[in-house]
């Protein structure tokens, strides 16, 4: 059993979606006292940029030249980061939302490891299939001051919309989402924490 936990907040102690996720990791870790858990810190860890290479490497299997030696090398990068991310059972996610959408540093791992062959496969006759099955997903959304049914003024979710669309594309159906939304502009801040944290227990004993 392992579980990958990615973060996708740059705020490290201080991160409001970190909070919630101490929660769900010692629930975890009591419920499976035996399973592998490592964090990936995306603004820590080596990301190659989705360049041209990459892309030209992509799109050779869906019908462009065949890779040469520099897209293949670049290709055998991207299969390396996206195969030790499917090789986790279950995937906790910190996602605070940026601009209505996701952090820049999620969205460019996301467009890393999202290849054919390796998290998606696709038929043109019946389109995408994701490939990762019998997995488990928890996201931990949070907003400063974003939250479900307020104004637009206020702002729009293009954040767990987006990311729990990506997860159900790449194969994973079993989602928990775990909101703590806003966290600013809320008349007790203290309360949402809590509740949020014993969300993401539950998520974790599920």
């Amino acid at each position: 059993m392992k579980l990958l936990y990615v973060k996708g907040s740059p705020r490290g102690d201080r991160s409001r979606s970190a909070q919630v996720a101490a929660l769900f990791i010692a629930a975890y870790r009591a419920r499976h006292p035996n399973a592998e858990i490592e964090e990936l810190d995306l603004w820590q860890a080596s990301l190659p940029e989705f360049d041209g290479d990459r892309a030209a490497a992509k799109m050779s299997f869906f019908g462009d030249p065949e890779m040469n030696g520099a897209q293949r090398t670049a290709w055998d990068e991207i299969a390396r980061i996206a195969n030790h991310f499917a090789c986790a059972d279950d995937f906790l996610f910190t996602v605070p939302m940026w601009n209505s959408g996701i952090p820049y540093r999620l969205k460019l791992y996301i467009d890393v490891i999202t290849q054919p062959g390796l998290l998606f496969g696709f038929d043109p006759a019946t389109g995408y299939n994701g490939l990762l099955k019998n997995k488990r997903a928890t996201a931990i959304y949070t907003s400063g001051v974003y939250g479900p049914g307020v104004a637009k003024r206020f702002g729009r979710d293009f954040h767990a919309a987006y990311f729990d669309d990506w997860l159900r594309f790449i194969g994973i159906d079993d989602i928990v989402s775990v909101r703590y939304q806003p966290n600013i502009l809320t008349a007790d801040a203290a309360a949402g924490l809590a509740s949020a944290q014993q969300a993401a227990k539950e998520a974790a004993e599920r």
